[in-house]
């Protein structure tokens, strides 16, 4: 039996046991909140948090309590988790991801993507800045939008930034998560929607590599106005000088590109300048046959060629598959809450939980036969669910995790591709949760 599940597990309750003994800077009230003893103590509330799945409240604390019959009720952890400031789970998934140095690289390079996904919450039209209506005849929905820095080779989620739907700006949430991040040689990889100069720059100014995937030239994109080659495929290098002077622009167009006044672009009013070089490659490559996508990076052409260009966006979908597995398999889609600091709390809760079992699971190595056809990976969905058993577990014979997780592999297919279906979601009910 392997002992790393157990050193992981250690990790992460001897962050939350240390916040105890300094718990005033986590609650609402130092003077009054857990200073007396209760059944669902600080530690327990904060533990309760990170465990939780999408059951509904009574079997989440039946689960946790291993059925006993003085199990607090669910009024009881709702009054004590009330008492909780959302910062605490933040802290916590923050320290815990940090403590992890011995990560995968590629090339060298800690490879990060940046994306965003809605989660619906509960039904409630008197908050303007998370209700969404289509029509005025619908009955309407209510939003969060999670903005998230994801370590692609590590399968850890870094960083999160959460916004209400009505004010949500991915483009400053991603300069954000740059602008605090401490991590060095970086590539980082984006896709269409957060499209930028500004965001570029931020990359280029940290040191970071990037790779952003950009609109065709006709479209109003970075590429529009740039003298590209006719050809289907091509590599090319740009220096230019970003300014918001048009008279540059008109005297010379090959060097100078405008920036309008309503576009944001920090350096200009930071550095109380001008102009800014901006140099980079633009790269159009074959995804498929009749399909083709254009990046703009800043890596080096002899290390990173078209063919290696393509297989670094692929790698990107890896955030994708994330979000699936942070909302179905974790449970990020089942809310025990509607009061907006204890949704907050659940967010950081889950992510905490997803990296403690992806930690787990990357460190859980599978042989490979030669005689099969497939090479086989973990599922991780279901490595997932003994991740969560496990760290829930109070006996002192906890099972053997790496073992169990062994058991669950599924064949790697490669170039398979199947439609995006998009269906409609909405907020499960608390009443309607699995038993």
């Amino acid at each position: 039996m392997s002992n790393y599940p157990c050193f992981i597990k250690s990790k992460l309750t001897s962050i939350i046991n240390g916040m105890s003994l300094n718990k005033d800077q986590y609650v609402r009230n130092p003077k009054s909140d857990f200073t007396r003893k209760r059944k669902i103590s600080f530690e327990t509330v904060l533990n309760l948090l990170i465990s939780m799945g999408g059951s509904n409240l009574n079997s989440e604390l039946l689960n946790y309590y291993s059925f006993n019959t003085n199990t607090p009720t669910s009024s009881a952890f709702v009054q004590q988790r009330n008492k909780v400031l959302p910062k605490a789970l933040e802290h916590i998934f923050n320290v815990f991801t940090q403590s992890f140095n011995n990560l995968k690289t590629y090339d060298g390079y800690r490879l990060l993507a940046f994306d965003g996904s809605d989660l619906h919450i509960h039904h409630n039209p008197k908050n303007p800045l998370t209700y969404c209506q289509t029509k005025v005849t619908s009955r309407g929905y209510n939003l969060l939008h999670l903005n998230t820095m994801y370590d692609l080779k590590n399968k850890m989620y870094l960083d999160a930034i959460i916004q209400p739907i009505g004010i949500y700006d991915e483009h400053k949430a991603l300069i954000s998560m740059i602008d605090r991040s401490q991590i060095k040689r970086v590539l980082c990889i984006v896709d269409r929607g957060l499209e930028s100069y500004n965001n570029i720059a931020h990359m280029d100014r940290k040191g970071w590599k990037y790779l952003a995937r950009v609109k065709g030239p006709t479209s109003n994109g970075i590429l529009k106005g740039l003298k590209l080659p006719s050809s289907d495929e091509f590599d090319v290098e740009f220096n230019l000088i970003l300014t918001r002077k048009l008279s540059k622009v008109r005297a010379n167009s090959k060097l100078y590109k405008y920036i309008h006044h309503t576009s944001s672009f920090s350096y200009f009013d930071e550095d109380k300048c001008h102009f800014y070089p901006f140099s980079f490659r633009v790269v159009r490559v074959q995804i498929e046959k009749d399909v083709y996508h254009s990046f703009i990076t800043n890596l080096p052409t002899d290390e990173f060629p078209k063919s290696k260009i393509k297989m670094l966006y692929h790698m990107r979908w890896g955030i994708e598959t994330s979000f699936r597995e942070l909302k179905y398999s974790i449970g990020l889609t089942a809310f025990h809450a509607k009061k907006m600091d204890s949704i907050i709390q659940e967010i950081f809760a889950r992510l905490t939980m997803y990296n403690f079992c992806a930690i787990i699971t990357l460190h859980t190595i599978i042989k490979q036969k030669l005689s099969n056809k497939h090479y086989y990976q973990i599922n991780f969905t279901q490595a997932i669910y003994i991740c969560k058993r496990f760290f829930s577990w109070k006996d002192e014979n906890p099972p053997d995790v790496e073992t169990l997780i062994k058991r669950y592999v599924q064949p790697i297919r490669l170039d398979r591709k199947f439609s995006r279906n998009v269906k409609k979601k909405s907020f499960i009910s608390f009443i309607y949760r699995i038993a």
